[in-house]
């Protein structure tokens, strides 16, 4: 997992420069990949002066590679992005020493440089030449010093502050704490992280929070509210007052404005920020914050656990005080199968990682999970917040939604904001033009960052300009276009019932009679079960992983299996847009005594696509979701399925905004399995699945109903 490094990343059919962010994602301190480089050659610095200018790509327009040098040292610069060095491995040949990337540059017959070939993790991507002259944005320097604040029961917090050099007035201080590493960060990351932000002027403070890398202390996950009735008690909170009160009071020419911002697990530390806040603190942006790691973040949804996941996250995380790789010898499906049961890997763990032995101590949604949930303790705060999601966040897109939800509560100043945009965990920090084979027309992330973030935080601490910014900014996608509203949800949408029919068909009518056959069936094997992403299945933060866009991904790569249910409309006459929740009402019954249930709901492209070949027939999943049928009653109570009994599972599926294009299709499909990312369902009733072994899994028959009595539906928020 290499979350802390700025890197190139591959979106889509070009290559993007943008700060990478996996879970938690999400800082982008200046920690450099482990990966093995070639060996750096010396070459005359001049004979790169023919490579000096501007590259684009064909399919993203907007991204330019810029090359020049600076006597004898190379650089690369991306639009709205920082310098990065790069080091000659021939004449023609430069590979980066942040990550495994390297660009070749191409003459044609007569000699003449006319492209360059970007190539990374084995995806080569070329680039025209478009000028000799680069556009190159000069950095801002900052005076680097380090320090240890001491918090209020004596504990050290490792701390870097970047102050502009020749600052003249007083600046307020932007911060981000973090679990990730802040000890590599440097003058040239702020500038790739925060490009526009700098523009504006800040002191910015990066922290590596308790018990991580450089601070002292004892690391928690999540680590709960302290009890109020402890004056020496401590979390996440207090943490950051302490060290708000000490910059402000210790930072030369600052403006006694404090802003916090973060992504992912850095995230849900600026959401925290506000409980109690400092009063210096006047403006927060949690950005995809893991809100609910058991109700529908990182480790679990719906009681569904996240095992790939959670098994790689928490041994990276908890091996040592730093990140630890984690790899395979093999593809992860079926290294995870091999286990037999999840309680093999409970065995495999030994009891080493404190957070795996709370997944088996508390497998139902207790107070252990509850106290750890910030949307349960958000509270009435003075601070300004900016809450921001992706529509296919692989990992904390539901803590957008529940953050923003928790502090709308308690909004009496309208100072509570959510920008919900097309893109992956963090992928606001990209150009966010493309995810995977989806192109959103422009480049969605260098408008976030340019029209909403720095105008933003520059309103709430600096007092500039006029604030331009609705409740609720959302994308649109299909048509590309972003969309203002007074509130989220949207008022306009409209919810309409989509039933499932015999014969897989899906339609806005009830289904009207009780005939013969009033369902569909499937077996779900565990020992079969359905691929949550086109195999071969890396670990989550490996190498050419595609964890980031799975979301994505054309779910066509299942056809042919019969584990998987298919329900579609005819092809649309007009535009159906939604914008909203999503919820599925499933009728259905298994063998078993218990099982997960999964919905999709799907944009069937048509399968002669003139507007985007590339996208013949593509199936992009919009919204999904797992529930895991023990908890149909209660979260915390679980309890066995009736074999073969009907019940009704209410599903929420989260929320897009999103149209259906005429001439597409509306997709719903419904499976018991999604490996190895949740882990599989016995579907016999055990008390708890942590502690299964190989014989309790076995085969089931699953039956979803679409009949009059009981009528399998989805409610969509239709757009009038």
């Amino acid at each position: 997992m290499k979350r802390n490094s700025f890197l190139l990343l591959l979106a889509g059919s070009f290559i993007a420069l943008i700060v990478c962010f996996g879970h938690h994602g999400a800082s982008a301190i200046e920690n450099k990949a482990q990966v093995s480089k070639p060996t750096e050659t010396r070459i005359d610095p001049k004979t790169f002066d023919e490579f000096v200018g501007q590259y684009s790509f064909a399919d993203n327009p907007d991204l330019v590679l810029s090359f020049f040098r600076e006597g004898d040292k190379f650089f690369l610069q991306a639009t709205n992005q920082g310098r990065i060095e790069i080091f000659p491995e021939s004449e023609t040949k430069f590979f980066l020493k942040l990550i495994d990337a390297e660009a070749t540059f191409v003459r044609d017959v007569q000699g003449k440089v006319v492209s360059v070939l970007w190539r990374q993790n084995g995806q080569t991507t070329p680039a025209r030449k478009t000028s000799d002259q680069p556009a190159v944005e000069p950095n801002v320097e900052f005076e680097r010093r380090e320090e240890m604040i001491r918090t209020r029961d004596g504990v050290r917090l490792h701390t870097v502050i970047f102050t502009p050099k020749g600052q003249t007035g007083a600046l307020p201080i932007l911060i981000d704490r973090t679990p990730y590493g802040v000890g590599q960060s440097n003058s040239d990351g702020v500038n790739r992280r925060y490009r526009d932000l700098v523009k504006d002027g800040y002191i910015f403070v990066y922290q590596d929070i308790r018990g991580r890398y450089g601070s002292e202390g004892t690391f928690l996950m999540n680590r709960p509210m302290h009890d109020k009735k402890d004056p020496k008690g401590i979390d996440e909170s207090t943490d950051t007052y302490d060290t708000i009160d000490w910059l402000v009071k210790n930072v030369p020419k600052n403006n006694g404005r404090v802003g916090i911002l973060g992504v992912s697990y850095d995230g849900w530390l600026s959401a925290v920020a506000t409980i109690d806040a400092h009063p210096a603190l006047k403006a927060s942006s949690p950005q995809a914050p893991m809100t609910d790691t058991w109700l529908g973040d990182d480790f679990f949804h719906n009681g569904a656990f996240r095992q790939s996941y959670g098994y790689e996250y928490v041994k990276e995380m908890e091996t040592s005080k730093e990140d630890t790789d984690v790899s395979f010898d093999k593809d992860a499906y079926d290294w995870y199968l091999e286990k037999g049961a999840l309680g093999k890997i409970t065995e495999l763990n030994g009891g080493k990682f404190p957070t795996w032995n709370a997944f088996v101590a508390h497998p139902a949604y207790d107070d252990y999970w509850k106290a750890r949930g910030s949307g349960n303790y958000l509270k009435p705060t003075h601070v300004a917040t900016l809450v921001v999601g992706g529509f296919w966040d692989q990992e904390d897109y539901y803590g957008a939604l529940a953050t923003y939800a928790a502090l709308e509560q308690f909004d009496k100043s309208n100072h509570n904001f959510i920008v919900l945009g097309p893109w992956n965990h963090g992928g606001w920090n990209g150009p966010g033009r493309n995810l995977g084979q989806v192109n959103f027309g422009n480049s969605t992330g260098v408008y976030y960052r340019a029209q909403v973030q720095a105008p933003w935080f520059a309103y709430y601490l600096k007092d500039k300009g006029k604030l331009d910014q609705p409740e609720a900014l959302t994308f649109r996608s299909s048509v590309n276009q972003w969309t203002r509203s007074d509130r989220w949800p949207p008022k306009e949408a409209l919810a309409r019932a989509l039933y499932l029919h015999n014969g897989k068909t899906l339609s806005f009518e009830k289904p009207a009679t009780n005939n013969a056959q009033e369902s569909d069936s499937y077996i779900s094997d565990p020992a079969n079960p359905v691929p949550y992403r086109k195999r071969p299945i890396q670990p989550t933060y490996g190498r050419g992983s595609t964890w980031n866009t799975w979301l994505v991904q054309d779910q066509r790569f299942l056809a042919g299996r019969t584990d998987v249910l298919t329900w579609q409309t005819p092809v649309l006459d007009n535009d159906l847009v939604i914008d909203g929740d999503v919820v599925a009402h499933l009728f259905a019954s298994t063998s078993g005594t218990d099982s997960d249930w999964i919905v999709k709901l799907i944009d069937a492209y048509p399968d002669n696509n003139p507007e985007e070949p590339a996208m013949s027939g593509y199936q992009l999943m919009i919204v999904d979701e797992i529930f895991r049928g023990r908890y149909r009653q209660s979260f915390d109570k679980p309890a066995p399925i009736t074999a073969n009994q009907i019940d009704e599972y209410t599903i929420d599926l989260r929320a897009n905004n999103h149209t259906f294009k005429k001439g597409h299709r509306v997709m719903v499909q419904v499976q018991s399995t999604w490996y190895p990312l949740y882990d599989r369902n016995p579907q016999r009733f055990v008390a708890n699945i942590f502690l299964a072994q190989p014989q309790d899994y076995q085969s089931a028959t699953q039956k979803v109903y679409e009949s009059a009595r009981y009528p399998s539906h989805l409610t969509l928020p239709v757009m009038k």
